[in-house]
């Protein structure tokens, strides 16, 4: 049965690197929902991809040798990876380096630019590249960034704004009007008394300060600033057009709901509706704001050599073994945190101890006690009524747990019915039933009836676990042999479905349990071989010899003596001075990156050494036409090279 369309995202990751096992719970969460809305009988779109442009970008990539795209290439095939690994159920994999995504976002720029929602200004203030957020003076915290805690830096520059106080009153009624919008509640809070309350200022749309974004395609020298660009994905991935949105966006949109981290909470509360409500379409129905997963006691960050990747932990505890930790460990608004002892811990205890167990010994005592074929359910009793009560319990709380997205808590639930499994054996005693089964048809017959229940119980929790952990669901219920037909939520709705005289499959062990000494020895020998290997490759090669040149060709490089007549800065470029030049009887325009070590005004006047015979270039769209020397000391400081004395512009420097 179809119950219509369900249309559900994460945030797109950043890709400045790898992504973490922090980064992968949010996928994982997301897809966890995904395939239980899919397992009501939803029509699921479910999109995730990358966030690929930006200062950052473009700074990592020129620390790595490469072009930004080359580097946004290499790291959205790496989060790609890790998805695909976690095996993730998703439609679409969006990057914002699409170009039907890129075409959306000019438009949409040029939309609301056009209706006057978006005007050009000029920016002042304290710049995080990391968060690539501006911040005034008085939301600096100790100088810092008050969202990651890095430094900052003064910037100005030209820039387009948009008009977020005009909203503010119509998205604060909406809060007001829609309690389920923002989810859980305390982010709620958060976002109304911290952001809305004390009042919107307008928003930096644009940057003229570097080049990896999109273009402003009616003012070339700006690029779209990461808000518009990155979440308007959530509508582009659906095919929309401010012209003529496309049919999937006319089936899917609004959203049913946006899984995205607690950080980036304000973009999505605050200025996505916004820019909605601009464009005049419909916001989102829900917005959840998911807790981090913390490494011991700490977020995790790379400088803090605390970070666990998705792929590593994978070859320890397998796919689902990640997934089952990551879902069952983070609580629905507070931090989790994640250490390999509580892996393996609850590897053992959970999924080893309780689920693999229950599996494997009911299987086998089928095939031990009636060869495989599955008996008939016979008369209830008293103990037997107690795991069927449960069983559809279960069934019913999972989905009440999931409709309020408490993911942890509702695979709790499926849990504790293997639990009540596991104890039912110890009640029913079926090797004691066997023992009597020789001589008795009614023992016989009651042990057919506990098999019964069991593997009855089992397929419910086959069935229930598919959305969390979808290998060993489909593990389980491939051991029962069961059809398609009984492997749906609605086949659950009653106990008893199981068919009767039929075979089951062999039993599998689903979880070997792990011996956690070895297994640390494991990891801790494991995570010193790769720190050694790292280290290898961090080590200063060795300076290769300087290439010799013969005089004829050191001759060919013309330097002469100039003098600075005017200098001032150039727009959009923190490093960048543009100087007028005389030398002899001509004036050159030389651009230089030494913005950071002189000011316009005590750099007119001086003299400087200039090569003069180099073609012309040009920086940030302005001509150059030489080089002026410069020394370097070994922290990076610069000066000028003068000559000793004042000589005549133009003297030849031999």
């Amino acid at each position: 049965m179809n119950k219509g369309p369900f249309y559900i995202t994460t945030a797109i990751a950043y890709t400045s690197r790898k992504p973490h096992i922090g980064n992968t719970y949010e996928i994982v969460l997301t897809d966890a929902i995904a395939r239980f809305k899919k397992l009501q009988g939803y029509d699921v779109y479910f999109t995730t991809g990358t966030d690929e442009h930006g200062q950052k970008i473009e700074l990592n990539a020129h620390e790595n040798g490469v072009s930004p795209k080359e580097y946004v290439d290499t790291v959205a095939g790496e989060v790609k990876q890790i998805w695909d690994l976690m095996n993730t159920s998703y439609d679409r994999f969006i990057r914002t380096t699409d170009e039907d995504h890129m075409r959306s976002v000019q438009k949409i720029f040029k939309k609301l630019y056009e209706q006057g929602d978006i005007y050009k200004g000029a920016y002042e203030g304290w710049y995080c590249v990391p968060c690539e957020s501006f911040f005034t003076e008085t939301q600096l915290v100790d100088g810092k960034c008050p969202d990651c805690g890095r430094e900052v830096t003064k910037t100005k520059e030209e820039a387009y704004f948009f008009r977020m106080s005009k909203y503010q009153d119509r998205l604060m009624q909406h809060i007001e009007e829609h309690p389920e919008f923002i989810q859980p509640e305390s982010r709620k809070r958060e976002m109304v008394n911290n952001f809305l309350k004390p009042g919107l200022q307008d928003l930096c749309v644009s940057r003229t300060s570097f080049t990896w974004g999109i273009p402003v395609d009616f003012d070339p020298k700006h690029v779209i600033y990461v808000w518009i660009d990155a979440l308007t994905n959530y509508i582009n991935a659906l095919g929309y057009d401010t012209d003529e949105p496309g049919e999937k966006y006319k089936k899917y949109w609004p959203a049913d709901i946006h899984v995205i981290g607690k950080d980036i909470l304000r973009f999505h509360t605050i200025y996505w509706p916004i820019m909605l409500m601009a464009l005049g379409e419909p916001l989102p129905k829900q917005i959840f704001g998911h807790p981090w997963l913390l490494s011991g006691d700490s977020k995790m960050s790379k400088s803090l050599g605390n970070v666990i990747y998705a792929d590593d932990l994978v070859r320890y505890f397998g796919v689902d073994g990640v997934r089952y930790y990551l879902l069952r460990e983070m609580p629905f608004a507070s931090d989790g945190t994640i250490t390999y002892e509580n892996v393996i811990g609850r590897f053992n205890a959970d999924l080893a101890n309780t689920i693999g167990n229950l599996v494997n010994r009911t299987i086998a005592m089928g095939h031990k006690y009636f060869a495989g074929v599955v008996q008939p359910r016979g008369a209830v009793e008293g103990t037997d009524e107690e795991l069927i009560q449960m069983a559809q319990d279960t069934a019913k709380s999972v989905i009440a747990k999931m409709e309020e997205l408490k993911v942890a808590e509702a695979l709790e639930e499926i849990v504790s019915l293997a639990r009540r499994s596991n104890k039912y054996i110890d009640e029913t005693m079926p090797w004691a039933l066997a023992k009597e089964a020789a001589t008795s048809e009614e023992k016989k017959a009651r042990l057919g009836a506990v098999l019964y229940n069991l593997l009855e119980s089992i397929r419910y929790i086959g069935i229930l676990l598919l959305p969390f952990l979808p290998e060993t669901g489909h593990k389980i219920l491939d051991q029962l042999d069961v059809k398609e037909e009984l492997r749906t939520l609605d086949s659950i709705a009653v106990f008893g479905a199981l068919e009767a005289m039929k075979p089951t499959g062999e039993a599998a062990v689903l979880f070997a349990r792990l011996d956690e000494a070895k297994t640390l020895k494991r990891i801790e020998e494991d995570n010193a071989a790769k720190a050694a290997s790292a280290e290898k490759k961090e080590e200063p090669k060795a300076q290769p010899e300087p290439e010799l040149i013969s005089i004829d060709e050191f001759e060919k490089v013309e330097l002469r003596v100039g003098k600075v007549l005017e200098c001032q800065r150039v727009k959009g470029a923190d490093k960048l001075l543009v100087s007028q030049i005389q030398i002899g009887g001509e004036v050159r325009q030389i651009v230089s990156g030494i913005a950071k070590y002189y000011t316009p005004e005590e750099f007119v006047g001086k003299q400087v050494i200039v090569v003069t015979n180099l073609k012309p270039v040009k920086l940030r769209g302005v001509l150059s036409q030489g080089m002026i020397l410069c020394a370097t000391d070994e922290k990076g400081g610069y000066c000028v090279i003068r000559p000793e004395a004042d000589v005549a512009p133009g003297a030849e420097v031999r």
